[in-house]
């Protein structure tokens, strides 16, 4: 998604008629609408094909898996986790999922911890969905929209055991470097709805972003490196070699972890205000 329109909000129009959804009962094409903030975005919607079987997942899987990031509500998310058979005990947000296998991955080896997985993708939002339902994983749901907004207007107070963010867009360009989405802002708006302890864990294949997580992340208050060293963390086991990762490598590409725990007393105490 681009720049939001520099319109000043008193000449903006409103009630826009949304657009169509392309899947009836699935993910909105615009959830938030236009009643949240001008700002500049850090991501953007890749347009690709959606096969016959995403589609069918979309169309099937979305009303009990799915949830749309609209702003306009508190999430219960033991309430959205809820499973008779297999109760999570732990649930972390992940942002930016791609097409789910990783995603996918990680719930089928940890069927205890939920996953929240948030993208704008939605191809990858109906395989993630036809993952889950192949292999039994009661563990995942899906988030379509704007992960910010989800952490500032959706979420309570500590309520994250775990934040992941994998290969995150670098946006290469210098002038596209305030869209990255490891910035201190988004450092101190993501702080408040994680636990004590909560573990933020970055990966990035580009060197000179995976330096800036690792400045940003070290000065920030409210988190603190695991790392005796300081520095970057092995891959830990949990994270599978996805598919993206794998083609970095093959390039000669150099993959960077980042494990950073949410203090104990943090520094910030609260998401900034808008």
């Amino acid at each position: 998604m681009s720049d939001s329109p520099n319109t000043p909000e008193a000449d903006r129009p409103t009630g826009r008629p949304q657009a169509a959804p392309r899947f009836p009962g699935g993910p909105s094409p615009d959830p938030a609408g236009s009643h949240h903030e001008r700002r500049i975005r850090s991501f953007q919607p890749r347009r690709s094909r959606v096969t016959t079987s995403q589609g069918d997942a979309l169309r099937r899987l979305w009303p009990t898996w799915g949830l749309d990031i609209d702003g306009l509500r508190t999430l219960d998310l033991a309430k959205l986790f809820e499973d008779e058979k297999r109760p999570v005990e732990r649930i972390v947000l992940e942002i930016g999922f791609g097409m789910g296998e990783a995603t996918a991955q990680m719930a089928a080896d940890d069927p205890d911890t939920g996953i929240l997985a948030v993208d704008v993708h939605t191809p990858g939002q109906g395989n993630l969905l036809g993952l889950a339902e192949r292999n039994g994983l009661t563990n995942v749901r899906v988030a379509n929209g704007d992960a910010i907004i989800l952490l500032r207007e959706m979420l309570p107070p500590a309520s994250l055991d775990g934040l992941r963010v994998y290969f995150p867009d670098p946006w290469p360009k210098a002038r596209h470097h305030k869209r990255r989405l490891i910035q201190p802002e988004f450092l101190t708006l993501a702080a408040p709805s994680l636990k004590p302890g909560a573990i933020l864990h970055c990966a990035t294949d580009w060197e000179e972003y995976a330096e800036q997580m690792l400045e940003v992340l070290t000065e920030h208050p409210d988190f603190e490196n695991t790392q005796p060293d300081g520095g970057y963390a092995p891959r830990p086991s949990f994270r599978p070699l996805t598919r993206f990762e794998g083609q970095g490598l093959d390039k000669g590409h150099v993959v960077h972890d980042l494990l950073f725990r949410r203090s104990q007393t943090g520094g910030s105490g609260s998401a900034p205000q808008s």
